[in-house]
């Protein structure tokens, strides 16, 4: 369990304090600070000897570097000089010399687990571990361990592993109440859209996109966990961090065992990925005048789905034809109808595809709640173009005069006559009058995560209250 930390903290007897052979700080040299290694990082000083070079490192070259002068430490697959760092550290020289020369990830985990070492250290990474070839060995034997992920895959061909990236790792850590799965990998240009993550009652599966290939971590969990996770990715070491919440306060000694293809690196085209996403169901139209089109049983869904093709997702829909199958889950969200009872001025604030939960807002609103007096529509885009429905829009507004629309543009053409701009203070303040004082209002939001964010804390900031405002995932 993290707690707020009292005037003891880090507890006498915690993993900060004392690793399993008993750690103490050692008394630093004046200069020594850790603003002092800040400070020296960004000074633009070589720390690491080889004039801004990143280099594979082999087991043999690794091990010549074992002096304190000449001192490199391997951490989860990347090989840094720490001989620059030798004085800073709050350990001591001796401490930091019990890996010299080797792979240090087990001592780290054992006394610094918590420590962002990437971030600390990143001006003294050396470069990474050279791949060895892979023995392979049955998963089976390693089950039971607490948790180091990297074993061989016997699913990765002696092609592959010529041709394809370096091959991926992964490893668990935990507190009393989550579990972190950390994937590393070894490629800088990773991010958030390159990761699937999903988890079923007790089967977890991440898939990251790396390059052409396919990384899979399949495993059943040893234990329940709650359905709401978060992934974190540090784009600069090519690190991603998924973080589950257990529904117990209680230590797993192993992650799970290991399900179809995990731990395994296949190329994309052999993959037979699932790739899930969350949309939000729209009306055929805003308009009263459109007509449903006739289908049997009367059960159609629509979707307003904008195609990237350099995304993970959308060409895959794109590429859809009349017969193919796709599957759909039961809807999911937190909205209200309730939240419409007596309301006199509803404000919708969308960028983008946010567009897409206003489209039934609307429609519901205006047709079915005979207290409202006003809606108004701010709807943030780059350019005229990328607006959605906007003669729609119009007609609607010019049709039900309690409608009233405006397009703000952050990159318009010279003759673009609109507001112009991002959400700010400025825009809102002036967006956001009631109709009358003390009037029932509800703001809706939707757009990209800043976006959102940054409207709700601006909302807050202009005094409307949690209960009066409601902001949906884009």
């Amino acid at each position: 369990m993290l707690n707020v930390p009292s005037q003891s903290f880090p507890a006498p007897r915690s993993q900060q304090r004392v690793a399993s052979g008993g750690r103490s700080k050692v008394p630093l040299k004046q200069g020594r600070s850790l603003m002092d290694w800040i400070r020296l990082t960004k000074s633009g000083k070589d720390l690491t000897g080889l004039k801004g070079r990143l280099i594979e490192v082999t087991e043999e070259e690794l091990k010549k570097h074992n002096k304190k002068d000449d001192c490199w430490i391997c951490i989860r697959g990347f090989v840094y000089n720490v001989s620059p760092y030798m004085e800073y550290h709050p350990g001591g020289e001796d401490e930091l010399m019990r890996a010299a020369g080797s792979d240090g990830t087990e001592l780290f985990d054992q006394v610094h687990r918590w420590v962002n070492y990437e971030s600390m250290l990143k001006e003294c990474l050396v470069g990474r571990m050279a791949i060895k070839p892979a023995v392979l060995k049955d998963y089976r034997e390693e089950e039971n361990k607490v948790l180091n992920g990297m074993l061989p895959k016997s699913q990765v061909t002696d092609t592959l592993a010529k041709e394809g990236p370096s091959y991926p790792s992964y490893d668990w850590f935990q507190t009393n109440s989550l579990v972190t799965i950390a994937i590393y990998t070894k490629q800088k240009d990773i991010n958030l859209d390159s990761i699937i993550v999903d988890h079923q009652d007790d089967s977890f599966r991440a898939e990251t996109i790396i390059k052409d290939f396919l990384y899979l971590i399949h495993i059943g969990l040893s234990h329940e966990v709650q359905e709401d996770f978060s992934v974190r990715v540090v784009e600069s070491v090519g690190k991603i961090e998924i973080v589950l919440k257990k529904k117990e306060n209680t230590s797993w000694d192993f992650l799970g065992h290991p399900l179809e293809n995990h731990n395994s690196l296949i190329p994309r085209k052999d993959a037979g990925t699932e790739i899930v996403k969350p949309y939000t169901p729209v009306s055929g139209s805003l308009l009263s005048e459109f007509k449903e089109p006739v289908l049997p049983n009367n059960k159609y869904i629509y979707f307003l789905i904008k195609i990237y093709h350099t995304g993970l997702f959308t060409p895959e829909l794109d590429r859809l034809q009349i017969g193919d199958f796709v599957s759909v889950s039961s809807p999911e969200g937190n909205f209200k109808i309730s939240k419409f009872q007596e309301l006199e001025d509803l404000f919708l604030l969308a960028a983008g595809t946010g567009f897409t939960p206003m489209v039934k807002i609307l429609n519901y609103a205006l047709t079915d709640i005979p207290s409202l007096r006003k809606v108004k529509l701010m709807f943030f885009n780059k350019t005229e173009d990328d607006i959605i429905w906007r003669s729609q829009l119009e007609k609607l507004a010019f049709k039900d005069k309690r409608l009233d629309v405006e397009f703000v543009l952050s990159a318009p053409v010279s003759e673009w006559n609109g507001k112009q701009g991002h959400i700010s203070p400025a825009l809102l303040s002036e967006f956001l009058k009631r109709n009358l004082d003390k009037s029932k209002v509800l703001v809706c939001i939707c757009g990209p995560v800043p976006f959102t964010e940054q409207g709700v804390r601006l909302l807050q900031d202009l005094n409307f209250s949690k209960n009066e405002i409601h902001s949906f995932t884009a």
